[in-house]
């Protein structure tokens, strides 16, 4: 039997129970994929994480991500958090305002600025989807969408769809069983959708749905609004003034949470707060 020490954190929020919730596993360097993927089913949380030591002098400290049926190479909101737990940890410690974490997608940079973690995210690339699929996207959502969607491949891949505005996002009642045949036939985690808003708090409401990875709809997602970044710069949406937004997340799970947006020299930029909710130990027994 083996005692991990466990924390529960709320990302993108500083009040608990709001956000979007991450299982951080700290030094579980005595688990194998098998077990840690064990331990993520049964959270059941949309991601955990498992702190490791890096492999490579150039991080701080290595980190898997698994969702309940899946491991992913790169998900924002688990990397947010995780950067916290390990901080008050005191596994590590920022060296100038910065911490360097090993991930599936590489070594990813991420500045600590008061209260607000800050992620460099990984390139992305695009796909336009096509019109046959644009038909089933809209037969899965239940919705009418704008212009062309887009898959977008941060590590994660997400269909990236705008809607007219946010209430239309916020009415969505999509069909999860037409939404995982649609994610596994293109291979990609799920749909996220956003529109504009004009609650004077952001400038979009985002909505991300993954059910082929057990997860109806992550609250507030990380990849999810980088994607949505990725998308907007595509489309010419964010660039000069409106390079630097707020997005609003998981106000439908009572999870209402802020995610901050900066797009500087081509690259996107991720950020949000964390707050611990759980601090504790986890039992673990291998072969079990």
């Amino acid at each position: 039997m083996q005692l991990l020490k466990f924390k529960q954190v709320d990302v993108f929020t500083r009040k608990p129970f709001l956000g979007n919730p991450v299982a951080v596993v700290l030094e579980a360097q005595g688990l194998d994929g098998s077990e840690m993927q064990r331990i993520s089913a049964w959270t059941n949380l949309s991601e955990t994480t498992f702190v490791l030591p890096p492999s490579t002098a150039a991080a701080d400290y290595r980190l898997r991500i698994f969702t309940p049926r899946a491991e992913l190479p790169f998900a924002g909101h688990p990397t947010i958090g995780s950067a916290h737990a390990v901080l008050e940890a005191g596994i590590v410690k920022p060296k100038q305002g910065r911490l360097r974490q090993e991930c599936g997608v590489g070594i990813l940079e991420l500045q600590v600025d008061g209260e607000t973690l800050w992620l460099e995210a990984p390139p992305a690339t695009d796909t336009a989807l096509a019109d046959a699929d644009l038909a089933a996207l809209e037969k899965a959502l239940q919705a009418n969408v704008k212009g062309l969607p887009c898959i977008i491949n941060v590590g994660p891949r997400w269909l990236v769809a705008e809607l007219n505005d946010a209430a239309g996002v916020g009415a969505l009642a999509p069909d999860m069983q037409r939404l995982t045949d649609l994610s596994n036939k293109h291979s990609i985690g799920g749909v996220t959708v956003y529109g504009a808003s004009s609650d004077g708090q952001s400038a979009v409401h985002v909505r991300s749905f993954a059910p082929a990875h057990g997860i109806a709809e992550d609250p507030v997602c990380g990849s999810g609004n980088i994607s949505v970044a990725a998308y907007r710069v595509k489309t010419g949406q964010a660039r000069g003034s409106s390079g630097s937004y707020t997005a609003r997340q998981g106000m439908q799970l009572g999870r209402d949470g802020l995610v901050s947006i900066r797009i500087e020299g081509g690259k996107i930029f991720l950020g949000g707060s964390a707050v611990t909710c759980i601090d504790g130990t986890l039992r673990a027994q291998a072969g079990r």
